[in-house]
Order: C-alpha cells, then structure tokens, then sequence
C-alpha cells in the first residue's frame, strides 16, 4: 500500500562509493501494536535476561501475542521437572482484553497470580514483565506486586517495566531487568539466607551466559575443573537461589557484555565483586 510504502522507503538503500552512509533510517522506537521483526525493550528483558531464571514464573502482563511470540523460541537449557520446580518452557499472560485497556489490569494482575500461588505452589517467585499497553494505560504493577508479596508471606515478586515501546531494541530491555534485579532481589536479600550461604575463596558467578543450546554447562564443567566454584549462573538453568547468592562471589565472570553490564558494574560499586 502507498502508505506503507512511504514509510518504508528508507528502509533500504544503495550504498555510494565515497558516501559515510546510505541514508537508511532504522534505529527508531517501536510503534505499540505493531508486529516488529526485531527485538524490543520486553523482548530484552522477558525473553533474555529473566526468562531462563527456571525456578520463577514469568508474566507477560498485556495481549497473548507477545508472550506467544517470546515463548519457547530460545534454546535455553535447563534441569528440572516442568510445572513442579522449573516453568521456562511455560507461557503465563494475563491475556488482556479490550476492556482491561478500558477499565485497567491491576485486579486481572492480583487474579492472576493468586491462581499461579494454587496451581504451581512450589514456584520460587514471580516476575511481571510489563507489555506495551501497562505502559500505556498506566497500570501500577509495583503496588500489586507489593500486595501481593505481603500476602504470601514476603514471596519475591518482581515489577518490571519493560513496555517494548521503551527502547529500539532488546538492549534497553537489558538494562531495565538488570535494574530490578537490583531493587527487587539484591536490596531486599532476607538476612537468614545469607547467613546459610558458606562462602569459599574460589567462588565466582558467570554471568550473562544464557545456556543457548548447553552452552553454560560446558563454561561451568571447566571452571570447575580449574578448581573454582560457580555459585551462580546468570540466567540459563539459573535459580532464585543463585540470584541471591551472587553478592557472596569474589569474581564475577561476563560472558555477554551487552546485557549483563549494568548489573556487573553494580555489583562491582557496592559490593567490591571485580
């Protein structure tokens, strides 16, 4: 169609000898709604960084589809018995409706994680990874999870505000769910569990391996023949658990640098962790 066409005629473009650039405009945030053949801020966060954590369940807070197009399309490894102490290759989506952009989603939200706490008790926590329309329609998922955090008992769950719409591709989404690594896990790590943890000089993370394939496992067979021991993996077959310990790690080792920075440089500010 003319319109289309319009707005895609920049899209590709011949590059002339002696020329810096060939005028292609890509680089621009993506449109809510609209079907993207790239990542997004979600596509970060939901289908990277938090997804493989196997021992929680991952939300996607908004419409089917992009919980439907996230789901199971990586190759991430994991050990466990699915729907008892691991849920990756699991969708969950509150599954929003018109009238929830109408009306709001909170009380959907809460609904949906009550029915979570009675199907999958065994779960360690929750995330709620927030598509384009929470932003949009302003729906306040940090009092929910707060509430609902309360209510079971002090449960880790975890608000992440990773509207696609917010970055040009997944990396900002990297960003924003290391973020609530930060506030959500570190800053309210319970004191009885690090007084469980028993370190050792030779403990270390690997960080932003995503176990592609079991890629993690054989990185982890020969630091451990090396004689160091991984204390945590970030975040293929990784685990609340390993989440929490990671502040105990002397070092921490960074596999893919574009996502997993911010957290490292955190962890290396306030933790002294190189």
């Amino acid at each position: 169609p003319d319109k289309t066409a319009k707005r895609r005629a920049k899209h590709l473009n011949v590059h002339e000898a002696g020329k810096s650039d060939c005028g292609v405009k890509s680089n621009l945030k993506s449109i809510p709604g609209v079907m993207t053949i790239r990542g997004c801020a979600y596509a970060g966060s939901k289908g990277v960084v938090w997804g493989p954590i196997k021992d929680m369940i991952h939300i996607s807070h908004g419409p089917v589809g992009c919980g439907q197009y996230s789901w199971g399309s990586r190759r991430n490894y994991y050990v466990g018995t699915t729907g008892i102490d691991t849920f990756g290759t699991m969708q969950f989506t509150s599954d929003f409706q018109e009238k929830d952009i109408v009306f709001g989603g909170d009380k959907k939200l809460a609904k949906v994680i009550d029915e979570i706490q009675e199907l999958f008790p065994l779960n360690r926590g929750i995330t709620i990874q927030s598509e384009c329309p929470i932003g949009l329609i302003g729906d306040d998922i940090e009092a929910v999870s707060r509430v609902k955090s309360k209510e079971y008992d002090g449960k880790t769950i975890v608000p992440v505000r990773c509207e696609g719409f917010r970055g040009v591709s997944q990396s900002l989404g990297h960003h924003i769910a290391n973020d609530a690594v930060r506030d959500w896990i570190f800053d309210k790590i319970n004191p009885e569990t690090e007084r469980r943890f028993e370190p050792t000089p030779y403990d270390v993370a690997i960080i932003g391996d995503y176990n592609i394939g079991g890629d993690a496992w054989s990185s982890r067979i020969l630091l451990e023949e090396m004689g160091l021991r991984v204390i945590a993996q970030w975040s293929g077959d990784g685990s609340l658990a390993e989440l929490e310990a990671t502040p105990k790690a002397k070092l921490n080792i960074l596999h893919c640098y574009r996502s997993m920075n911010y957290i490292s440089r955190h962890m290396e500010e306030k933790f002294g962790i190189p």
